[in-house]
């Protein structure tokens, strides 16, 4: 693999194992769609009503959100770098026939330019060397008038000074944790799930409860989420060697550099989820 692409190898490894040991299969239907729910809800069906929409699955990982997708469009082409990652996919897919598979990096997207009706790309550019060169790819594949919807980890903009320097306090620990062998990085992760994940999201749902404000909890979302749900994302937060955050303002610039119009923000967690239309 070209060492100048918009990839870096061992992120892309490492979801690959992340997806082979957390492939979704347990998490239960109501919880997929209700964080589907969380992510779509400013996505624009109407604009592929009358129509066989094509779209892409840009980073489908292990084909959560493929599963749910594919039901509604004519076709869909989930794409990811790693083959580990697809192979989990293929299982979680197999009864799809309206779903095609693609191992290519963002760079390298398999579509001739002004091809696709929609796209969407969660949890994925930020985890590659360049994200605004990956959403300037992705637009280039995409008919003028179709929606991209992308979540990027946002820079807690949004948040008070003391919770962002939790965060930069939480980077140095990512940054030990994401270079530890496999083994040892998957034991550690856990453990932050049980120990940080679930006490705070547990909280946040007491609070809730008692009418107490959450938005500035520590790991307020994950107060209705299950433990499998904490695991997961705990690995991919703490266990991923490559990780950028991005305000608000960075993704609208990233957006209409990239020839994105009507571009809008979801303004409850998670954060920042946008969609644009190809202008």
């Amino acid at each position: 693999m070209e060492t100048n692409r918009n990839i870096d190898i061992r992120t892309v490894e490492g979801f690959g194992e992340e997806w082979a040991r957390f492939n979704q299969s347990t998490i239960t239907l109501d919880e997929k769609k209700q964080i589907f729910t969380d992510y779509f809800q400013i996505f624009p069906w109407e604009l592929l009503q009358d129509k066989e929409a094509i779209g892409a699955d840009i980073g489908c990982g292990s084909g959560r959100w493929a599963s749910l997708v594919a039901p509604k469009v004519h076709h869909l082409h989930a794409v990811d770098a790693s083959d580990k990652a697809l192979n989990v996919a293929r299982k979680t897919l197999q009864e799809m026939q309206n779903v095609s598979f693609h191992h290519a990096s963002v760079d390298q997207l398999p579509f001739d330019d002004e091809f696709l009706d929609f796209a969407y790309s969660l949890g994925v550019l930020h985890h590659v060397p360049n994200t605004a060169g990956a959403i300037k790819s992705v637009a280039k594949k995409l008919k003028k008038g179709a929606p991209f919807l992308i979540y990027l980890y946002y820079a807690f903009d949004n948040q008070p000074a003391w919770y962002r320097m939790i965060w930069k306090l939480s980077e140095v620990n990512r940054a030990v944790i994401s270079k530890l062998p496999h083994a040892a990085r998957h034991a550690v992760c856990e453990g932050i799930a049980a120990s940080v994940y679930w006490p705070l999201a547990r909280t946040a749902r007491l609070m809730t409860r008692l009418k107490l404000p959450t938005r500035s909890w520590p790991l307020s979302y994950y107060q209705d989420k299950s433990f499998y749900v904490m695991r997961t994302d705990s690995l991919d937060r703490f266990g991923t060697r490559l990780e950028q955050r991005f305000t608000k303002a960075q993704i609208q610039t990233m957006l209409q550099d990239a020839g994105f119009k009507d571009i809008r923000f979801s303004e409850r967690t998670p954060y920042w989820c946008a969609v644009g239309i190809k202008a």
